[in-house]
Order: C-alpha cells, then structure tokens, then sequence
C-alpha cells in the first residue's frame, strides 16, 4: 500500500501546483476590481474641486460654472464603477471556470487512485465485455 500512497501524495503534490498555476493571473484581476471604483471616485473628488474652483474663481455660483466640475465628477465615478462590474464578472467567470477544472482533476485522481488500488489487488479495471452484455 506504500505505492498507493505515495501516487496519493504525487497527485495531490501536483494538482497544487496546477491550483496555483491556474490561479495565478486572479491577484491582479482582484486588484483592477478593487482600484477601478477607487479611481472613479479619485475622478470625482477632482470634479469637484474644478467645480468649486470655477466658484471661487468667478465669486459666483451659477449653474454653469459648476457643470462642467460636477460632469467630471459623475463621468469618472461612471467610469470606475462600470470598469469594476465588468472586471467583477471577469473574475467570477474565471474562478468557476478554474473550480470546474480542479473538481474534474479531483474526480479524475480519484479514478486514478481506486483503479491503482484494484490493479493491485489484481482485479480487472474495466469488466469483461463478455460479463456486460450477460447482465
């Protein structure tokens, strides 16, 4: 049983490699999603500050002095948020796709396993064919 358990070990030796190996584009796709929505709001302060400049610079307020800062300012939150909806579905989409493939390498060592297991035992992996069309 020594053998069985060392290909244990080795698949699972590897199939962490291959985890990490698939996953490891997904930091930085985290770190756009968290950033972009950071850089709207960023866009937004700055509009804002041009709208209050625009005041202070005419010691007035008008509608249309204020418009152009507050425009920036609801363009760039737009922007960020759009950007990090986009890249929030991005990363779902990615991350079912890699637990898809480690359920399916987690299935498949499992098979691999169990038909070592019964070689050993010096069972047949796969039934007769004769045996199959009797039943």
């Amino acid at each position: 049983m020594k053998e069985v358990e060392a290909a244990e070990k080795a698949i699972t030796t590897y199939g962490s490699i291959e985890m990490s190996f698939l996953e490891r584009g997904l930091v930085w796709l985290s770190l756009f999603i968290s950033i972009a929505p950071l850089l709207g709001f960023l866009g937004t302060v700055i509009g804002m500050i041009e709208a209050f400049d625009a005041i202070e610079a005419a010691a007035d307020i008008s509608p249309s002095l204020v418009a152009r800062g507050i425009k920036i300012a609801l363009l760039t939150t737009a922007s960020g948020l759009m950007a990090g909806i986009i890249l929030q579905i991005g990363y779902n989409y990615c991350v079912s796709k890699i637990d898809r493939i480690i359920a399916d390498m987690e299935e498949s060592s499992i098979t691999l396993i169990d038909s070592i297991i019964l070689m050993k035992e010096g069972k047949q992996i796969v039934p007769d064919q004769n045996e199959e069309d009797e039943s």
